[in-house]
């Protein structure tokens, strides 16, 4: 009756009662297409479901297209935020489909993409139609597709910027795939930058006004200004909060606020590494309606990114998901932990609680490295430090950034000059130089790794013991069901007094033990400062290979 694949999240027979049912749950998990009209939906769109044998559902976008459907006008099924069904699996198929999200075709072709993978090209080829139903070439066309399609809604740039900005390389092949995905011309999609976002504009001294929000940027960087979709609930405060709390010095700038624009509002802007240099992503946390004012379904985060030039639009907009965690699945979650008797309470009191990723692996492990047995705040400051005394060039005094860390300039410098720069102990100097030589001879911990890998190649490294390697795979690997069970404040939570204890109380909560431990750590921190308490920070325990 209809073509299946392995990643489908359900059987044919549960697809279609989730799609007769109009289920939000399953939207952008699978999709359906419609034989009789070729179109596909998500599962939840409002059209009269069609018979049985009229429909064919599949894990992708992507792999509609292929199958010559065109996106629904109705539903909009290109305007759903992307999935982190992928996110939990360490395979071959998992690894290539976040590579691609993150825009690695853009960067090396599908070559590159196969080489970092260790795979040929027909093998990749392969193994993605098996398992999605589509080629690494039409994931990355339907990727460009719905990012471009955003672009034209909402900002005033022009459709030979937007063919570029998406990451095309060519107009002609803009209209083509445009056509292909959506059964329309670019010029016949509707324009609604005064309505979704402000447009784009590009004047000022890229200062911040007075009263906090953010200012207008310098001529000679272009912007967009857009709202990022995500899936409703979203929890901006708390967000907001845990990147206040870990703001490095030269690399984000945290709003104060004014008596009109309190502090918890205030926007905040941080250094964004792309291909041309040194980007600036500002969010408006003021915009974002409070959680429970938000209505089911989507909803936008408002986002001015100052860019080197427009081509480095698609990745800047990727890291500011992942730094966000605008792919997060709140319904999934909470089904997941529904009946858990820990985590259950904690989810319902705090729905939308994300778990933000790292914005650049190197940065981050080096980061975390120096964040060990320190308070929250002296790491900030040693980071500072970090950021002060090696950033890479391609950072922009006009933006007030720095660029990130130059890692081989690290590992170059000796253990005795790094203690006396950054006034660290020698142990832990000699840690951090050891980590920069293994990232700088290709220890891989992006989003795309081999995480089991990256997890055993850390380990390995004096001085980075579990918690290290376990918050690295958490934050910079992407990896959902990374669960630091070491962490003194997780123990403290569960009542537990040692790490396989903490370990055993986590078993049911795969593969999303990452996101019970955002849970326990919000939980317990909220409750000791209620109580007037000054809770300890989330370092480690006392670990001898977390403690340099």
């Amino acid at each position: 009756m209809s073509t299946q694949f392995a990643a489908l999240p359900l059987s044919f027979d549960a697809c279609y009662r989730a799609a007769s049912g109009r289920d939000r749950r399953w939207d952008g998990r699978f999709y359906l297409g419609v034989t009789s009209t070729g179109i596909y939906c998500r599962p939840s769109c409002p059209a009269r479901k069609p018979k049985p044998a009229n429909c064919r559902f599949f894990p992708s976008a992507a792999a509609c297209v292929a199958a010559g459907f065109r996106a629904c006008k109705r539903c909009r099924p290109d305007a759903l935020p992307g999935s982190r069904d992928w996110d939990h699996r360490s395979d071959l198929v998992a690894r290539a489909v976040r590579g691609i999200r993150d825009g690695a075709i853009d960067v090396g072709g599908v070559t590159g993409l196969a080489s970092s993978l260790a795979v040929s090209e027909r093998h990749l080829r392969r193994i993605l139609l098996d398992e999605i139903g589509a080629t690494p070439i039409q994931l990355a066309r339907t990727r460009r597709a719905h990012a471009a399609r955003i672009l034209i809604e909402q900002t005033d740039l022009s459709l030979t910027d937007v063919a570029f900005a998406a990451g095309f390389g060519s107009v002609r092949q803009f209209g083509d795939t445009m056509r292909d995905e959506f059964g329309m011309a670019p010029s016949a999609i509707a324009r609604r930058a005064g309505q979704d976002a402000p447009a784009a504009g590009a004047t000022g001294d890229g200062g911040d006004d007075d009263d906090g929000r953010p200012g207008p940027e310098s001529r000679e960087w272009p912007t967009v200004t857009l709202r990022l979709q995500t899936r409703a609930p979203f929890d901006a405060q708390a967000t907001r909060s845990f990147l206040a709390a870990h703001a490095i010095p030269g690399r984000d700038m945290i709003g104060a606020g004014t008596a009109d624009l309190p502090s918890a509002t205030a926007p905040t802007s941080h250094a964004i590494d792309v291909p041309g240099g040194t980007a600036r992503a500002t969010i408006s946390w003021a915009d974002v309606p409070a959680v429970a004012e938000q209505l089911p379904g989507t909803l936008g985060i408002p986002v001015m990114l100052a860019l080197p030039s427009l081509a480095d639009t698609m990745p800047a907009i990727q890291i500011v998901r992942r730094m966000l965690d605008l792919d997060a699945d709140p319904a999934q979650l909470a089904d997941a932990f529904a009946g858990d008797p820990i985590l259950g309470p904690l989810v319902a009191a705090r729905p939308g609680l994300r778990l933000p990723g790292a914005r650049d692996p190197h940065e981050f492990a080096l980061a975390t490295v120096l964040g060990q047995q320190v308070s929250l705040a002296a790491a900030r400051t040693l980071q500072g430090r970090l950021v002060a005394e090696f950033a890479e060039p391609g950072g922009h005094a006009e933006l007030g950034f720095s660029g990130r860390v130059d890692v081989s300039r690290i590992a170059a410098e000796t253990p005795e000059s790094l203690q006396s720069t950054l006034r660290i102990t020698g142990a832990r100097a000699a840690t951090l130089r050891g980590l920069a030589g293994a990232l700088e001879r290709g220890l891989d911990i992006g989003q795309g790794a081999d995480r089991e890998r990256a997890r055993a190649e850390l380990i390995a490294l004096r001085g980075i013991g579990p918690w290290t390697v376990e918050l690295i795979a958490m934050r910079a690997l992407g990896d959902p069901d990374a669960y630091p069970a070491g962490d003194l404040i997780l123990r403290r939570a569960l009542g537990v007094a040692g790490a396989k204890a903490a370990e055993a109380a986590a078993e049911a909560w795969r593969p999303f033990r990452g996101y019970a431990t955002q849970y326990l750590w919000a939980d317990f921190l909220a409750h000791a400062a209620a109580g007037g308490a000054s809770p300890a920070t989330s370092n480690p325990p006392k670990d001898t290979k977390d403690t340099p």
